[in-house]
């Protein structure tokens, strides 16, 4: 697979990747982390949903709420890789570090955790989580004198909540209007939304060939415009092979496949002659070609959103790290990093 020399994000260092539930998001941004994680550059791979998806997908231990090295990238055409690093971001430890950082309180902010006042601040204001969680990662993408020493990140993917909730999640300035009108957090806010809006960061959602997907990822796009956050791609996730042609697709779904000619190729290739197998090969044909006929109309409706769009295929042995780096090798080729 010979590597794509453009990309369509050069400008981009804060990628983040929503999808609605079951799509595939965290798979996705997974695999963006890897591609762009090559020539030497350093990518953090961050996840807030505190489901430690990304030790499940590498086979590592639960990860810590600190930055850690995870893996190499996809290697470029001179075989030089980058580095993967992983962030587990919860608001317990990003309050505590806010708290050290802008007030200096340092064994005090650990007094509060045990007093259970960060609980009590993120039950009642769920907006200050929001800001708690996205200021951890504008920090990451951000890296500025308080965090002396920290790695300086080429680029950071986020995998984020899910597209019905990731406009509530970035617009954290709209989220805190009634709560913090002036100070500090305030001030945090909407410095993060400079970043948020900006063209160093994009928006990318992922879907799958499906009626509700779909809709819900023209939804989330026209949402995410209305609030001025900038839209990137969409990836089109789980495809099914693509090697019937359209008359036998079309004869598939009419019913009209030849039984006999069934029945020969299946002795031709050894398989002893069943009048239950055909059956139920003819219907699952029949299943087959109806499934692609709903997915090309969706496929349709996704070229008509006007993003530039991606497709990694469904893979039959599951996801595992190898697979990753397959479905990185078919972003970079595409031009997504």
């Amino acid at each position: 697979m010979s590597e794509k020399r453009t990309r369509d994000w050069p400008k981009v260092r804060l990628h983040v990747v929503t999808g609605k539930g079951g799509t595939g998001k965290s798979t996705v941004a997974a695999a963006l982390a890897l591609a762009l994680a090559t020539r030497g550059k350093n990518v953090l791979l961050c996840e807030v949903e505190g489901r430690q998806g990304i030790a499940r997908m590498f086979d590592v231990d639960p990860l810590p709420p600190v930055e850690r090295r995870l893996t190499t990238g996809l290697p470029a055409e001179d075989g030089t890789p980058g580095v993967v690093h992983a962030l587990h971001i919860d608001p317990e430890s990003a309050l505590l570090e806010y708290l050290s950082l802008y007030y200096k309180l340092g064994r005090a902010g650990r007094a509060l955790d045990r007093f259970g006042v960060i609980e009590f601040a993120t039950t009642i204001a769920p907006g200050v989580r929001d800001v708690l969680l996205t200021g951890k990662l504008f920090e990451a993408v951000e890296r500025n004198s308080r965090n002396k020493g920290a790695i300086q990140y080429d680029a950071v993917v986020l995998d984020a909540p899910p597209t019905g909730r990731i406009v509530q999640f970035l617009n954290v300035s709209n989220e805190l209007a009634g709560l913090a009108k002036v100070g500090p957090i305030k001030s945090q806010s909407d410095t993060m939304m400079t970043l948020f809006r900006s063209p160093r960061t994009a928006v990318h959602l992922v879907t799958v060939l499906e009626e509700m997907p779909v809709q819900e990822t023209a939804d989330g796009i026209a949402e995410l415009r209305s609030v001025d956050l900038p839209v990137g791609g969409v990836v089109v996730n789980l495809i099914r092979p693509q090697d019937l042609a359209a008359d036998d697709l079309a004869d598939a779904r009419s019913g009209s496949i030849d039984r006999e000619r069934v029945t020969s190729d299946l002795k031709s290739a050894g398989v002893r002659h069943d009048p239950a197998l055909v059956d139920g090969l003819l219907v699952e044909a029949r299943d087959h070609a109806e499934r692609r006929a709903l997915e090309d109309s969706q496929r349709g409706l996704v070229a008509d959103l006007g993003v530039p769009t991606y497709e990694l295929p469904r893979l039959p042995q599951g996801v595992d790290l190898g697979a990753l780096y397959e479905l990185a090798a078919s972003l970079r080729e595409q031009g997504m990093a």
